[in-house]
């Protein structure tokens, strides 16, 4: 402020003195006032300035006092505290209140009285700082209504000054409807409540939101009690979801469920309406205590089921578009709002189990056959398989009894391997069926699932839609040449491959497998044959039937024990009989006195011979 402008207050002010500029005063005393003595009739200078002090307010450095703003400019702002100057502060420290104007009361924080340039230093900055904390708990006290500036955004919300604290005001708070745009509220100064404050961590919570939804929620009651259900009413889109939209009605809010914006699939609202649009909706229901209004939109129309052609029935071919597709079967729109299900059980001959997904997809076009139609429950089933032919009508006659094929292997089971052999033609190939020689302890031994095998038909059940197929019949039966090679008694290489508590398995040529008993696989030096151990083994029984062949390592040696004691028995016999005769053929030529000695030894003789008969025996 200038000099002058200052003086002119401060004559302002000053008390009055019986001085007339216009008319002079006979008993003023003119060499007195020169001289600084008298200024007035009996007053003088230091009285004036006396009761001049008095009309001045009386101030000290590093205090909050209240100021009027008597003048402002772009850059700052004149505020008259009642000092002899007035104070400066920059109109920044102002920018959370646009609407200033002169006249207003502010609080100012007391810097200095005067500064290098004799000016009064004020701020309102740390004024709002020093007391920021207290106005900030009696604005909560008190359900105050406050103001603050936004200064920028924050993850979930903006940061507002608010007495000079920087509280935090939550995206959710800013107004009753969503906000899209952030940004336009930066720079903004805008009335809040106090909702919340941790004095701990310093933090203060606004809300701009409580201070209108005292006022929506009159407005709410009001709408809500003249609403009937059935009642179209004008709303505007105000927010979209993935189950629904909500619906300005015009102070009140109601939701359209996803299921009732059309009577087609809708897989997101988004797809039926737009934000800002402005609709009809016919209210569905209401609750006047939770103040939730269902609406609908579809039932502005009618159903598109009433609008389906009537001369439609059961075995027509219908075209449509697969909207859902579940594990069951998929959902077929033929029109809009009105769909059939295709059972998976519908969409192929083929009887193994097998998901939909594995004939259709979500968007495919297809035509299908009216299986099932019911106008009053408003369902349909729909089937594709029927348009084409079943391929078990003329079963005999391409796949006959005998026959050789390629299937491809889709399932297993303990028992055996399904196949199919084409779509729709399934067959089960038995575990006792897959090979001649090998003993298969389940099916995945032998193949895997999506492997081609080949096969033979063996049997056609066309009733119960049902093939039994072989593999090993593809080729003759080796047992029948088994035969002929191991014969009991006969003696062949082998490699134990198995052991177990009842005996172990062992290899022979031409891939067939043999059984041996733990007493048949005791060695010549009474040790116990191991695993991958090679040795002979002499074939102890042959079963063609069962495919068996009982085998016996230990049999060889014992044979052989046996054949040599026999022959040895068998040698004496002979020397004892040859002895006994020459006996016989000399007790002829013999005397009598010999006859004696003679009858000695031919009775130890036969003896002898007798001993050797009861070995034998």
């Amino acid at each position: 402020m200038t000099e002058e402008k200052v003086n002119a207050e401060e004559q302002e002010k000053a008390p009055e003195v019986n001085v007339n500029a216009n008319v002079p005063t006979e008993d003023f005393d003119w060499d007195s006032y020169e001289a600084g003595d008298v200024v007035g009739a009996g007053a003088s200078k230091e009285e004036l300035a006396e009761m001049y002090d008095k009309t001045l307010s009386t101030i000290s450095e590093k205090e909050v006092i209240e100021g009027e703003v008597i003048a402002l400019t772009k850059r700052e702002v004149v505020i008259n505290i009642g000092f002899k100057s007035d104070g400066i502060v920059s109109r920044n420290e102002f920018r959370y209140n646009p609407e200033l104007a002169v006249g207003d009361k502010v609080e100012v924080y007391v810097e200095s009285q005067e500064d290098k340039k004799g000016q009064l230093v004020l701020s309102h900055k740390k004024a709002r700082a020093l007391r920021s904390w207290d106005r900030v708990n009696e604005a909560l006290d008190n359900d105050e209504v406050i103001k603050g500036y936004i200064k920028c955004r924050t993850k979930g919300g903006m940061i507002v000054d608010v007495f000079g604290i920087e509280a935090f005001l939550p995206g959710s708070q800013i107004d009753v409807k969503p906000i899209r745009d952030y940004d336009m509220y930066v720079g903004k100064t805008m009335e809040f409540k106090v909702v919340k404050i941790n004095p701990e961590f310093k933090n203060v919570v606004v809300s701009h939101k409580a201070l209108i939804e005292a006022e929506l929620e009159q407005q709410k009651k009001d709408i809500i009690s003249k609403l009937e259900k059935g009642q179209v009413l004008e709303g505007t889109v105000k927010n979209i979801t993935s189950y629904g939209v909500f619906i300005d009605l015009g102070g009140v809010d109601g939701l359209i469920h996803i299921t009732d914006l059309s009577w087609g699939r809708v897989n997101h609202p988004e797809e039926i309406v737009q934000l800002d649009q402005k609709l009809n909706v016919v209210i569905l229901d209401f609750d006047d205590e939770k103040k939730r209004i269902a609406l609908g939109l579809k039932q502005l129309t009618s159903h598109p089921w009433d609008s389906l052609d009537a001369e439609m029935k059961v075995g027509d071919i219908v075209k449509g578009k697969v909207v859902v597709m579940a594990d069951y079967g998929a959902f077929v729109e033929i029109a809009a709002g009105v769909e059939g299900l295709i059972h998976v059980s519908e969409m192929s001959w083929s009887q193994h189990l097998r998901s939909a997904q594995d004939f259709l997809k979500v968007g495919d076009e297809v035509e299908a056959m009216v299986l099932t139609l019911d106008r009053d429950e408003r369902k349909m089933s729909l089937g594709i398989k029927q348009l084409k032919a079943d391929p078990w009508e003329k079963i005999e006659e391409k796949y006959a009894v005998g026959s050789k094929h390629s299937a491809t292997v889709r399932n297993f089971t303990n028992f055996g391997v399904f196949v199919e052999i084409e779509e729709g033609i399934d067959g089960l190939i038995h575990i006792s069926d897959l090979s001649w020689t090998k003993k298969i302890k389940h099916p995945a031994e032998f193949t895997a699932i999506g492997d081609s095998i080949e096969v033979v038909v063996l049997e056609i059940d066309k009733e119960n839609r049902r093939l039994s197929l072989g593999h090993k019949q593809l080729e003759e039966n080796p047992w029948d040449v088994f035969e002929g090679i191991f014969t009991v008694d006969s003696v062949h290489e082998g490699t134990i491959i198995d052991i177990f508590d009842k005996g172990a398995v062992i290899a022979l040529q031409y891939g067939v497998e043999g059984f041996a008993t733990p007493r048949h696989l005791v060695k010549e030096d009474g040790s116990q044959a191991k695993v991958d151990e090679k040795l002979d083994f002499k074939v102890i029984e042959f079963n063609k039937a069962a495919k068996r062949i009982i085998l016996s390592h230990s049999r060889i040696f014992e044979d052989e024990n046996k054949s040599e004691e026999v022959a040895a028995k068998k040698a004496a016999a002979k020397a004892t009989k040859k002895g006994v005769k020459k006996l016989n053929d000399n007790l002829e030529k013999t005397t009598l006195g010999d006859i004696s000695e003679l009858a000695a030894l031919k009775n130890q003789l036969e003896a002898n011979e007798g001993k050797s008969e009861g070995d034998k025996e």
